[in-house]
């Protein structure tokens, strides 16, 4: 068992939500801002749309199975591409039985299979860079905390634990992985070796299975925390804070409210990578950030320490209602005011054992 993240999987099923016509409650904001683009560029009427229906099947092809933790578009369009005929002609034959007498793009594709899986790639990428690619870094900050999260529930609770919370159709008696939603049983025999887990952003109300040995099966789920996807930037912490740590420092604690690589931290703050890293380490050796390797990254996490300073309501370090000097408000309010837990500037006092550390 291994947590995958995959472009594939969010290529698809968010093309399957504008395709669905249908108004999510949590992508509303993503859906109008790319569906006219969709119109704008033909991608609606294109070969990956006859691919991927409104609901029913999905031919497996457009999904890989990937070889390490995070592959990338392009090896997974490699992938794509590399798709033996007969297989494509196989599962177009089963999108047919299942929706009925397929376009001229699909007919074409059945004809002339490497041809149109070069054309099939081509629009791959233009979706990609009108639908996905500009939130990529939200989407992603949303999977790669999924996966810290998950693989943390596997390391303290065991994988039973893991399955039982994953989703509501999902279950784990000990013998067996149970999908409530799934129409038959399928034997370890019939599906191969491994799983595959995979957080997506778009999949969903329920999990989707992809079995296609001798692929290891997959498993895509609904991450978590999708609801503040779309949600606006937090505001960067105050300027105690800032005056304490740094402006850089306190800036990358305020970005880690998911955890994050360092390439990514820096594309969000405009810091060198290099600044990053220097960053990250001072915090983390003050207790403020620890690291985890996942895959070929290391992600680096808030401590609870860090989310003391952060959170105005918290009985923090340095009083309560937040830090000495920032109002109770949250970031960004009430600066220069004392809060209620603030000692007046004419009454001294010794320094506590944190503030003795800081």
């Amino acid at each position: 068992m291994r947590f995958v993240v995959s472009p594939m999987w969010e290529v698809g099923p968010s093309m399957r939500l504008l395709r669905s016509g249908r108004e999510h409650p949590v992508h509303r904001a993503w859906t109008a801002q790319v569906r006219p683009r969709l119109t704008a560029t033909g991608l609606d009427r294109g070969l990956l749309a006859g691919l991927v229906p409104p609901s029913g099947y999905v031919p497996d092809f457009l999904n890989p199975a990937p070889a390490g933790p995070s592959p990338t578009l392009e090896e997974e369009l490699a992938a794509i591409r590399a798709t033996p005929t007969d297989r494509v002609r196989g599962e177009l034959d089963r999108l047919r039985a299942e929706q009925g007498r397929p376009g001229p793009a699909l007919r074409g594709l059945y004809d002339d299979v490497p041809r149109h899986l070069e054309r099939l790639v081509e629009e791959i990428r233009a979706y990609w860079e009108v639908a996905l690619a500009p939130y990529w870094v939200r989407i992603r900050a949303v999977l790669d905390a999924d996966v810290f999260h998950r693989a943390r529930q596997v390391a303290e609770h065991g994988a039973g634990h893991l399955f039982n919370e994953l989703h509501a159709s999902v279950s784990w008696d000990d013998s067996a992985l149970r999908l409530a939603d799934r129409r038959g049983p399928l034997s370890r025999r019939a599906a191969g070796t491994g799983l595959l887990l995979i957080p997506s952003v778009f999949t969903g109300p329920v999990p989707f299975t992809r079995v296609a040995p001798p692929d290891p099966p997959g498993l895509a789920y609904p991450a978590r925390g999708i609801g503040a996807l779309w949600e606006p930037r937090p505001a960067s912490p105050g300027g105690a804070l800032a005056a304490v740590l740094g402006r850089s420092r306190s800036l990358l604690l305020a970005e880690l409210h998911a955890p994050a690589a360092t390439s990514e931290l820096a594309r969000r703050t405009g810091l060198s990578a290099a600044g990053v890293s220097q960053c990250l380490t001072a915090l983390r050796d003050a207790g403020l950030v620890s690291a985890h390797r996942a895959g070929r990254f290391v992600l680096y996490a808030r401590t609870s320490v860090a989310e003391a300073l952060l959170d105005p309501r918290a009985p923090g370090v340095c009083g309560r209602g937040g830090v000495a000097g920032v109002g109770g408000g949250g970031p960004g309010k009430g600066h220069g005011r004392p809060s209620g837990g603030a000692v007046p500037r004419n009454r001294p006092r010794a320094p506590t054992r944190s503030e003795r550390h800081w």
